[in-house]
């Protein structure tokens, strides 16, 4: 069945498991966004525990999911990653370095005598959070803005801008991208804490992450609403049926229309991710995370389909056009697509697993008695 589909298909369907596997990342970024909320909720060293072993419990999931969004992208579609991480590797560099970081904080913060202290691997959670989402969201933001690469008939990369790809977070677009895609993990990580956490010894730390919720929702909509505008009204990257590629007036509104189930997810994902605040905030509920977290998976298939469908270059050069990347010409032959998608079938039974060791993880909240434990966080 599987060997019997042609090209076409294989590289669509390998678009839509590499989108769900990132808008899976986008929803864990609630760990980076809990991580930024620490100093402004947390207020006594005892409030920072439960909140540092709550998100201790998930960070590896977040790392795990992004180094498997880039592997799939490397199998499927290896000419975006030799482009991508062969010429832009200086923001991808920046971006490792913040997980990086991320992981020592969270072996080495409590460790006794250690070098740094424990204020010092708490701002380095803090840059994760906060640098690390916001390179990684306009690094998604060149998707429609265009990168400065060429190239050559052997597919060498020449990238022609000094920065490697950092000037990518100097776009307004790319820069607003990211910092919603910031807001909503904060969003996303406050939901996260109410859900995960047994309060009965800090209720204040509740009535804090509550409150945080929705302001960190106010803050994420001026950039939330600059990219809708921009992404309705700009110019975007087409190719017709020759695989030339032109600039195209209204191009990603015309995406939306033209795919209106794509139209759906956004528009299906932004009220989740609402209704999620206003539960929280308002409500007193506390699976806010659940309403957030499948808003937020929403919305980022949405991009990543409206990036990548109706004859969209999804990685273009605004350097020389026709070096843009497709899911057509950047992607595996058929037989490492179709002998991928053999591997592929084996999915569902890793996320049963997941979700079985989620639930076991989250059978019991977070309380004092996690925080006195030799292997707190």
């Amino acid at each position: 069945m599987i060997g019997s589909l042609d090209i076409t298909t294989l590289q669509q369907l390998w678009w839509v498991l590499a989108s769900v596997v990132g808008s899976l990342f986008l929803f864990l970024t609630f760990v980076q966004g809990g991580q930024t909320l620490l100093w402004q909720v947390a207020k006594t060293d005892y409030e920072k525990s439960l909140v540092i072993n709550s998100l201790g419990r998930k960070w590896e999931l977040t790392f795990t999911t992004l180094v498997l969004f880039g592997g799939a992208l490397f199998a499927a579609f290896p000419k975006f990653y030799a482009t991508s991480f062969g010429g832009a590797y200086w923001v991808w560099m920046l971006i490792l370095f913040t997980f990086i970081i991320q992981a020592v904080s969270y072996e080495y913060r409590k460790k006794e005598n250690n070098l740094l202290g424990t204020k010092t691997y708490d701002i380095f959670l803090f840059i994760n959070g906060s640098v690390g989402i916001l390179l990684i969201g306009a690094a998604v933001g060149t998707f429609f803005t265009g990168s400065n690469f060429v190239l050559n008939e052997y597919n060498q990369v020449r990238w022609t801008h000094p920065l490697m790809g950092v000037e990518a977070a100097f776009s307004p677009f790319n820069v607003a991208l990211g910092l919603f895609l910031v807001f909503n993990a904060r969003v996303l990580g406050a939901k996260y804490l109410i859900n995960n956490i047994d309060f009965s010894s800090a209720p204040e730390l509740e009535t804090r992450l509550r409150r945080a919720c929705l302001t960190s929702l106010i803050c994420a909509l001026p950039f939330l609403l600059y990219v809708l505008i921009r992404l309705v009204f700009m110019a975007g990257f087409g190719f017709d049926e020759n695989g030339v590629v032109s600039m195209v007036d209204y191009k990603y509104l015309g995406n939306l229309l033209a795919m209106p189930i794509v139209l759906g997810l956004l528009l299906a994902g932004l009220l989740l991710v609402v209704y999620g605040v206003i539960a929280t905030a308002f409500l007193g509920g506390r699976r806010g995370i659940w309403f957030g977290g499948l808003g937020t998976v929403l919305v980022g298939l949405a991009v990543f389909f409206t990036a990548g469908f109706n004859s969209t270059p999804f990685y273009p050069s605004k350097y020389d056009l026709q070096s843009s990347l497709s899911i057509y010409n950047a992607s595996s032959s058929h037989y490492t697509l179709t002998a991928m998608t053999y591997v592929a079938m084996v999915i569902p039974f890793v996320l049963a697993y997941i979700a079985y060791v989620w639930r076991l993880m989250d059978a019991k909240k977070i309380d004092h008695e996690d925080i006195s434990d030799s292997k707190a966080y």
